[in-house]
């Protein structure tokens, strides 16, 4: 019995089968022939065409557009290498450095007071790039040339007020400036490297001045822990306390914030 039912289910299988191959080419006739395609579920966005400028006001506009992206994406840097920013956020940290704090206060914060202690410092100096140059040319009364000429000249005084003769003619000498030594003939290429390095200098004396009276507490705090017979505590664990009541009883913000500002005037 088990073979006869094994055999009939054979033969229903072989039947149903030849029936669907017969049937599949009558399907494929009755289906619809304009059915619409299937779109993926993913689709990019068209990107519209950038039409021709037929007006000399289009041209004009969109090469406004492209020197404000530009200067946009050097703002950074322009920001870090020709302002007081390098000084203060240099001498910031290294005061936090010597309070050995870890990371207080944030790199956020540091970096948010320099940035607005650099505002206030260069706001003279951007002031007259903006009556001397931008303004005229936002109002067409000079060319991108004429004012870029005029508002190079203030940032250039600022940088040459500040600037190391010793690292100006070291890199006067490494360009191979010929001709006139004047200040007008040299290069703004030549100037802003020079610039660097001098804040950088600057800021490192800073901060060793500002490192002395921390070294002392250190000092003597690992003093008394070793007279003590404390080698195993910390000194660290110690003088941060002390450190910390030396800065608050001394006012240490105010002292510093007015040192950085007073040294650009």
């Amino acid at each position: 019995m088990r073979g006869a039912k094994k055999i009939v289910g054979l033969k229903m299988l072989v039947v149903t089968t030849l029936v669907l191959v017969a049937c599949a080419p009558l399907c494929a006739q009755t289906a619809p022939t304009d059915a619409p395609e299937k779109r993926p579920g993913f689709t990019l966005p068209s990107i519209p065409g950038i039409g021709e400028a037929d007006t000399p006001q289009k041209i004009s506009t969109t090469l406004q557009i492209l020197f404000l992206l530009t200067i946009l994406s050097l703002a950074p840097a322009i920001l870090i290498m020709t302002t007081c920013f390098t000084r203060i956020v240099v001498v910031l940290s290294l005061l936090r450095q010597a309070l050995a704090t870890q990371q207080l206060p944030p790199n956020q914060i540091l970096i948010g007071l320099a940035l607005f202690l650099t505002f206030m410092i260069m706001a003279p100096v951007w002031s007259q790039v903006n009556q001397e140059a931008f303004t005229p040319l936002m109002d067409g009364e000079v060319t991108a040339v004429q004012a870029y000429d005029r508002g190079i000249v203030p940032i250039r005084n600022f940088m040459l007020r500040h600037v190391r003769r010793t690292d100006l003619a070291l890199f006067i000498r490494l360009a191979h400036v010929e001709g006139s030594t004047r200040i007008e003939d040299i290069p703004t290429t030549v100037i802003v490297p020079a610039f660097i390095i001098s804040e950088l200098k600057t800021a490192f004396i800073m901060g060793f001045i500002l490192y002395l009276p921390f070294l002392i507490i250190d000092m003597v705090v690992a003093s008394v822990l070793i007279s003590m017979g404390m080698m195993m505590l910390p000194p660290i664990l110690i003088s941060l306390p002390f450190k910390l009541m030396l800065f608050v009883i001394a006012d240490g913000w105010n002292l510093v914030i007015r040192s950085l500002v007073e040294s650009f005037m």
